[in-house]
């Protein structure tokens, strides 16, 4: 499952992959400047989860309690 997920990161365009044929072979992935992107505008994101993971626990449970 992991190289499945690498090879579609480096078919999108996310991550470069380094091979080094060695003894053993060796690969490293670096991320591309559309991952870096990626990343920035998800920081808006990860900082409104943050700010707002308590009220969302909150009604989680709110709603889990009317279901049961």
């Amino acid at each position: 499952m992991l190289t499945l997920t690498l090879r579609n990161l480096e078919r999108d365009g996310f991550v470069v992959r380094h091979y080094f044929p060695e003894v053993p072979p060796r690969v490293e992935y670096e991320l591309t400047e559309i991952a870096h992107g990626a990343l920035r505008a998800l920081d808006g994101f990860n900082f409104w989860v943050h700010d707002n993971l308590d009220t969302i626990k909150a009604r989680r449970s709110t709603y889990d309690r009317a279901e049961s």
